[in-house]
């Protein structure tokens, strides 16, 4: 029945197209519109396909409909995908229904998969070789590392990252470096990254290398300057079918318009009102505009939908139809219309897990699955009162697109900070942190402090004092260890006051840390879009704190979730954020903190406006779809923004639900909790209202203490530190004996140094008179003696 596939570019000639039969294969259980999407084959089509409507296998159908009636060779087709995942499934649909033809079709991927083949057959137009190396975003991340030092530009002022980001929004665009507005370039070291963009691509040529971005914008190039190239491919392609096109970016749109002509026989497949990815350079605006590229396009709405009940469809029509920019569909379905959604109005953020996870056990109670659930959230630190909860009841649970909350990477090096502070004898916290954020320490000045460390059966930290007195390491290295020692003991300074009257609390601690060792200027200095959800996790692990009277409780208890594996074979809740979600499908579906300024987010209403905002309800829209049987909302009448207590009201998008469909409730029984967390017993209940705002960059607050101010109590603790010698005493106290095989006037050898006469010893420190390098202060573990 089907054709035998070709891997051949084969010529305009093909056998005479075939009808397809009523009871062809790939024909059977569509419904009309998809029938008619899978049909008809000539001229622009846009599939406008709505959650759950089955648009996956319509275009598979269409494809083996394509082969089955020789309208093309598989190797004439063009069928682009944003994952491998989705390419993957694409390819096993098609082999099912053809019995193999897939296998001729070596234009059946994603963008990237599918530009980097063409590139290796025409490398050469753009200055490379065919066997060019496809960078990762570390090796990007080092070349322009060097670029920016090699053009006297401070890194730490403008990070590598951040540049990194807009040559990857640049290339998004289609742009060359020549195409760089003076005001685009201005976004980096006041107009250089143009010229650092220029530099970094010719660099990458030299290498013969091009990095993700460069494998459709080399390709667009080449059939810019090179007509003859794009009239090859022009010809080859017969059809083109392209998945999720809301999610395309200008230079992929720029790529597929130059392909589609003359022909324009092109399918594209996809939902406006799930465009939620302009973080990485998609345009809805391209969907939108189809029929005006395409003034005689056919547009097929599937609207059928075979995943959710009745009630839960009109809930996310009834907020997505207050879009004003979109292409419109009304979803229904034959199914039931089951339950409402419902609407649980509740008193803060830890009675929102407490529920939920009433919810759950009432699930299991009844027979359901733990596999069944999953919990929605619009940032990734919400999930941090889930995970406690979740853990203290024996409710296993699994992260999607992310890290339990204390394995993030920020969490993890703000505790090591903390371990190191309450235990100076962490060498693993040490390690850890020693140079996070960059301090100048390199690789050999560390394992110069390890080897002294071993030689004299110290911990780390008392290993790093102690080499402050010696020659051991380059001066800007041990002004920068000094500096680091003494912010230890400073801060352990602070932490032995967390229990007197006024003093530091474990939360203040942890963010005067996290502000005085740079951690939250480096974060703030990354412009990336991870770089905000990173502060943000910081700010929920202060809050977190905040529950805590001592540093030691607080250890205890990461000690006590990290050690708390979930049974990896077992069935667990699914928590992840709305993004994360998109397309996936749950019974049952919680999506908790539905409350104005964070969801909608007002981050993103602040850059972004209206376009945002419709964004945002298109986030709502893809949250609920996500629910098969059931969904419920939550709203928190309280929510601690950066570690104070503030009033909230519930989202927008919780007004826009249509009341015909949802079930409202308010349980409002967690003020305890909230005077539990926040107050002492003596505390009067409505001193809150008059507590101090949030003051600072990053994350940070102002401090509540005995009346004085941030600053004031800053300088009161910078006033305690004393020399360097009193942060060794504070770091540990552990003797420093000498070796006893070493005396005045000895002959010994020094790996650094070379030869030379001890002059002085004082416990483990020698004063060395070395032949060359003069008089050094060293450690008696580092010589040997000399021949």
């Amino acid at each position: 029945m089907f054709p035998r596939p070709y891997l051949s570019v084969v010529t305009e000639s093909l056998p005479q197209p075939t009808e397809a039969a009523d009871d062809a294969p790939w024909l059977a259980g569509l419904n009309a519109p998809q029938r008619e999407a899978v049909l008809t084959t000539e001229g622009p089509v846009l599939m406008l396909a709505g959650a759950g409507t089955g648009k996956t296998r319509a275009l598979t159908s269409r494809l083996a409909h394509i082969i089955a009636t020789r309208r093309a060779w598989p190797s004439q087709i063009l069928a682009v995908t944003f994952t491998n995942k989705a390419a993957r499934e694409m390819r096993e649909r098609i082999s099912d229904i053809t019995g193999g033809a897939v296998e001729g079709m070596p234009y059946l991927g994603t963008f990237h998969s599918v530009c980097a083949r063409m590139l290796r057959s025409h490398a050469e137009l753009v200055g490379l070789q065919s066997n060019f190396t496809i960078i990762d975003t570390d090796d990007q991340l080092r070349l322009l590392k060097q670029l920016i030092q090699a053009s006297n530009i401070d890194d730490k002022r403008w990070p590598a990252r951040q540049l990194a980001g807009l040559i990857d929004q640049w290339k998004n665009k289609g742009l060359t470096p020549d195409k760089v507005s003076a005001a685009d370039a201005e976004a980096y070291a006041n107009g250089k990254g143009a010229t650092l963009y220029k530099e970094y691509q010719q660099r990458l040529r030299d290498v013969n290398a091009a990095d993700f971005g460069d494998l459709l914008l080399h390709m667009l190039e080449i059939f810019k300057k090179h007509a003859d190239v794009l009239e090859n491919y022009r010809k080859r392609f017969r059809y083109i079918l392209v998945d999720e096109y809301q999610d395309t970016n200008g230079s992929q749109y720029e790529w597929l318009r130059l392909l589609t002509a003359p022909r324009n026989n092109i399918c594209c497949v996809g939902d406006d009102d799930q465009s939620i990815y302009s973080w990485r350079g998609a345009e809805v605006a391209n969907i939108l505009r189809f029929e005006k590229d395409f003034p005689d396009a056919k547009i097929i709405r599937l609207e059928q939908n075979y995943r959710s009940t009745g009630h839960i469809l009109a809930a996310a029509s009834g907020v997505i139809a207050h879009n004003g920019s979109r292409l419109g569909k009304t979803l229904w379905t034959e199914a039931d219309m089951g339950e409402k959604v419902r609407v649980v109005g509740v008193w803060d953020g830890p009675e929102e897990a407490r529920r939920v996870g009433e919810e759950i056990e009432n699930h299991v109670a009844k027979g359901g699955s733990l596999d069944d659930i999953a919990i929605l959230v619009r940032a990734q630190h919400q999930t941090r009162l889930f995970e406690d909860r979740f853990i203290s009841i024996g409710i296993d649970y699994q992260i999607i697109g992310g890290f339990r909350f204390y394995e993030r990477a920020e969490i993890r090096d703000a505790i090591a900070y903390l371990r190191l502070i309450h235990q100076p004898q962490d060498d693993l916290a040490f390690d850890r942190i020693i140079n996070t954020p960059k301090r100048g320490l390199g690789d050999k000045a560390v394992q110069t402090i390890h080897r002294f460390a071993r030689a004299e059966r110290q911990p780390l930290l008392m290993a790093a004092a102690n080499i402050l007195d010696t020659d051991e390491l380059r001066p800007a290295a041990r002004n920068s260890l000094a500096r680091f020692v003494g912010d230890i003991a400073r801060w352990r300074q602070m932490y032995g006051s967390t229990s007197e009257e006024g003093g530091t609390t474990p939360s203040e601690l942890m963010q005067v840390v996290m502000d005085e060792c740079g951690y939250t200027g480096m974060l703030q200095a990354d412009k990336s879009a991870e770089a905000a959800g990173r502060l943000d996790n910081l700010s929920e692990l202060a809050r977190a704190m905040e529950e805590y009277d001592t540093l030691e409780s607080f250890l205890e208890h990461v000690s006590l979730v990290m050690d708390n594996d979930a049974n990896k074979d077992g069935e667990r809740v699914t928590i992840m954020t709305i993004h994360a979600a998109k397309g996936l499908e749950f019974p049952l579906v919680f999506l908790a903190g539905w409350e104005e300024g964070l969801f909608p987010s007002q981050r993103a209403l602040d850059e972004g406006g209206i376009a945002s905002l419709e964004e945002e309800r298109r986030l709502a829209y893809v949250a609920i779809t996500r629910a098969r049987e059931k969904a419920m909302i939550f709203h928190a009448a309280n929510r601690q923004i950066y570690g104070q207590w503030t009033s909230s009201i519930p989202s927008r998008f919780v007004d826009e639900l249509p009341d015909d469909h949802i079930e409202t409730e308010e349980t409002m029984t967690g003020g305890a909790s909230l005077w539990q967390a926040q107050f002492s017993a003596h505390d009067d209940p409505f001193a809150h209202v008059a507590r101090p705002s949030r003051r600072g960059p990053g994350f940070q607050r102002a401090i509540k203490s005995d009346g004085l101010s941030r600053e004031e109590k800053l300088a009161r603790s910078k006033r305690a530190q004393g020399p360097v010698i009193e942060a060794k005493a504070s770091a540990v106290s552990l003797g420093n004996k000498g070796r006893d095989d070493l005396e005045l006037g000895q002959r010994v050898f020094h790996q650094k140094f070379g030869y030379g006469t001890i002059e002085v010893i004082e416990g483990n420190k020698l004063e060395v008179d070395f032949e060359h390098s003069g008089k050094k202060r060293v450690l008696d573990s580092f010589v040997s003696s000399g021949e």
